[in-house]
């Protein structure tokens, strides 16, 4: 018998436009193809603003048992959001979050934690968090990752995507790390974090280091490198 697949975080994209709610689940959606995306977006009759109803049910569909996180466009949005909240059961409550987080990016970074299996206070984190700094680590340009003079291990490659490490490969990249119990970064940036890494602006041709703190990243480093000398399956 097949194992079943655990309960991931939902998300609701609460936007005062239709049009931007609805773009944003059909970006997220490339990057976390199992995850509950909600668009709640304008008002009922089609015009600018945010509806309640909407925003509810949104929650209620996104909601499945390990909480859903909510993501505001503005203001007003947010006090729309918060009332949908007072309005549900303590219990549904303590599994509903509301992210201080940009829409975009951090609906984005929110959508690759909760399909890498990240709880609730992770994909929260991911969405309100634009990156973690780890100590640089020694650049070396042979085949595989080497031990630097302090211990650590790196690699370095170079980026073939005709379009660089935009959102998709960049959330491949972090989910292929996040099956390493290690610390690792890329250009001084965590590898678990999506926001960090697209914020490198890397483009084709750039060099790019992968670097972990000791041999134990070893693996974690030989794998994340050979994955950006592959072009990601885009060439």
């Amino acid at each position: 018998m097949a194992e079943p697949v655990p309960e991931r975080v939902g998300l609701v994209f609460v936007s005062h436009s239709a049009l931007i709610a609805q773009g944003l689940v059909e970006l997220a959606r490339q990057m976390a193809p199992t995850i509950t995306l909600v668009a709640a977006g304008g008002r009922p009759d089609g015009g600018i603003g945010t509806d309640f109803d909407a925003i509810a049910t949104g929650i209620a569909l996104a909601e499945n048992g390990a909480g859903a996180v909510v993501l505001c466009d503005l203001g007003s949005a947010i006090l729309t959001a918060e009332t949908a909240l007072e309005f549900l059961d303590d219990e549904v409550r303590e599994r509903v979050r509301i992210a201080d987080a940009p829409l975009v990016e951090g609906g984005v970074a929110a959508a690759v934690a909760a399909e890498i299996g990240g709880d609730l206070d992770a994909v929260i984190a991911a969405a309100e968090s634009s990156a973690g700094r780890e100590p640089e680590a020694r650049t070396d340009t042979a085949g595989g990752a080497v031990p630097g003079d302090s211990g650590t291990v790196s690699r370095t490659v170079t980026l073939r995507n005709r379009d660089g490490l935009h959102a998709r490969p960049a959330a491949d990249f972090v989910k292929l790390a996040s099956t390493f119990d290690a610390a690792v970064t890329v250009n001084g940036k965590d590898a678990h974090s999506l926001l960090g890494i697209m914020s490198l602006g890397l483009t084709r041709g750039m060099k790019v280091e992968i670097s972990g703190p000791d041999e134990r990243s070893r693996a974690a480093v030989d794998a994340l490198a050979d994955l950006i000398e592959t072009g990601f399956g885009e060439e």
